[in-house]
């Protein structure tokens, strides 16, 4: 789904940033120390950056370009799918780093390369009709399910009920439950977004008289020592404000996705499949769609292509992780939950088209198709292509609580079924200290793989433009393109070789304690060690992914 983690707008849960230094593999910085607690925004690249250079915890891309990279050239053009909302192919940092179907005439309205798909020379949108009309919004899979049961057993008699329909009614109770919740956590985020909105508007009139100006600083705000409670009122919620990078247009932003929600994934009356036109109930079918790429908002795709694989070196916006890598836009994604029928055709396309690895920063809790989906990962599974997945923004442990689609076959959570190629990616932030795994992003010892920088990712936006966003959809394309620079430079290493040397060349932190994630904002701060949050117990390193790759190919 495409949305950003909501940000948490409960101001009695403030908390003091320490400043204790964990033990790292890296050496420590030389130059004088970066405050942290006072930083209020990291560098645009920080998520390139090196620690033992910049004391910022990022992949060491930079300095593996500046070194090892340095005098070699790559040896193959990867390609990368984009399973997600839509891509911009014509930004200007990213047009000349799109894939190109050759064996597809353009415009020309035939299947030139008979592949099934008509003019698609960017990719195929599996969320489009044959009209040329595209699903933008959409339910969430919770609603849809919510509104199948509800149909069938809203009025029905149980006491009429056979043994198999008893199970099927005890489920739907147990999703009406969970609907319900959902909704009355929507309105409580309004309620909670809306008292941020007028907290924050008398916090900023009380210090602009105190102060006497408009332009006060963190600083200020962070020295103030409040002689009554207004003034320690406002301290606590300007404090906030600050470190949180919270403005005007992020709340109207969180206001509008909150009604976008009510209006269209909560609501059960809310359908719009007809415009795709294929038959929904057919599962099998997989030719069907248009080719437009983009979609009504490219947003959160071009973001997410911009960091796998923006033009490098062109003095123009960002630079990608990887070089000599394509991007294939495969849209499946709308602005609600993904279908599982979507994301199993547009996972088999990836593959029948030649992508060497899938991006896929989409996730839900409820997968009603879930075999489609299996099918669909295993064929990936059988011809090597690496599917890079993000672990999801619900601050939960994925351990306990799956999002899908998952690399586990079949319906049991930890059965011994499970695709080879796959990586399940957390998300950490640019603060090296309690703060550093990102506050929305899920985890688990045994489903996440591994976390890449995924807080104020800084990359391209539809109509060359640029923006910084948060997410473990943020953090996956970080691994992606990392996975795509190693398959460049080192072709004759496997995609289960390239999982491993990601896997296994992590920066670890075997001293450092986090803030666990939490659920629900009200539940009290706990700290955990880093390390007991991830199969890798570390954070993606770039450089020395590299070092072991070119160790690992002169074996």
């Amino acid at each position: 789904m495409k949305r950003s983690p909501i940000f948490l707008v409960i101001f009695a849960l403030l908390y003091g940033c320490s400043t204790t230094e964990p033990t790292t593999t890296k050496t420590q910085p030389a130059q004088p120390k970066v405050d942290f607690s006072t930083l209020e925004k990291p560098p645009q690249n920080w998520h390139h950056l090196d620690e033992s250079q910049t004391q910022f915890r990022g992949i060491s891309s930079k300095q593996a370009y500046q070194s090892i990279l340095k005098k070699k050239k790559p040896q193959k053009e990867v390609v990368v799918a984009v399973i997600d909302g839509g891509v911009d192919t014509n930004h200007e940092d990213l047009k000349d780093n799109i894939w190109v179907n050759t064996d597809e005439i353009p415009n020309n309205q035939k299947d030139d390369d008979q592949n099934g798909y008509v003019d698609d020379i960017h990719g195929w949108n599996f969320v489009g009709g044959p009209d040329g009309k595209n699903v933008d919004d959409d339910t969430f899979e919770l609603t849809r399910i919510y509104r199948r049961l509800n149909k069938q057993f809203k009025n029905i008699d149980t006491t009429s009920l056979s043994g198999d329909q008893n199970q099927q009614y005890n489920y739907y109770q147990e999703i009406r439950s969970d609907y319900e919740a959902e909704v009355k956590k929507l309105y409580r985020q309004y309620s909670n977004i809306t008292s941020l909105e007028q907290n924050k508007k008398r916090a900023n009139d009380i210090l602009v008289a105190h102060f006497g100006s408009l332009d006060y600083t963190h600083k200020q705000v962070e020295e103030l020592q409040p002689s009554n409670r207004q003034l320690n009122f406002a301290k606590n919620v300007m404090s906030y404000v600050f470190e949180h990078d919270i403005d005007s247009t992020l709340i109207a932003d969180q206001k509008k996705q909150i009604y976008e929600f009510a209006k269209y994934g909560y609501n059960p009356d809310f359908n719009p499949r007809h415009i795709v036109g294929d038959d929904y109930e057919d599962k099998t079918e997989q030719y069907y769609g248009n080719n437009d790429v983009a979609g009504p908002d490219p947003s959160h795709g071009t973001h997410v292509g911009g960091i796998i694989a923006a033009v490098r070196d062109n003095e123009t916006g960002v630079n990608g992780v990887a070089a000599n890598t394509k991007i294939m836009g495969v849209r499946a994604v709308p602005n609600g939950d993904e279908r599982d029928k979507d994301v199993a055709n547009a996972i088999r396309y990836a593959v029948d088209n030649g992508a060497d690895i899938i991006n896929m920063s989409f996730g839900k809790s409820y997968s009603p198709y879930k075999e489609v989906v299996d099918e669909a990962v295993k064929y990936a599974d059988k011809n090597g292509v690496l599917m890079v997945h993000g672990a999801g923004n619900e601050s939960q442990n994925i351990d306990q609580k799956p999002k899908y689609p998952t690399d586990v076959y079949g319906s049991s959570i930890s059965g011994d079924s499970a695709a080879t190629h796959w990586l399940s990616v957390g998300a950490t932030s640019w603060k090296p200290n309690e703060n550093f795994i990102a506050n929305f992003s899920n985890y688990g010892d045994q489903k996440v793989d591994i976390f890449a920088p995924g807080v104020a990712i800084y990359s391209t936006m539809p109509d060359n433009k640029y923006k910084r966003q948060d997410g473990t959809s943020m953090a996956s394309p970080v691994v992606a393109g990392s996975a795509a620079l190693i398959m460049a430079y080192y072709p004759e290493l496997t995609a289960q070789q390239v999982k491993q040397v990601l896997m296994e060349s992590v920066v670890k932190y075997p001293q450092q304690k986090v803030i666990l994630p939490k659920e629900n904002p009200a539940q009290e701060a706990k700290q955990v060690f880093f390390h007991t949050l991830s199969v890798s117990d570390g954070l993606i390193n770039v450089y020395q992914a590299l070092q072991a790759a070119e160790q690992l190919s002169t074996q």
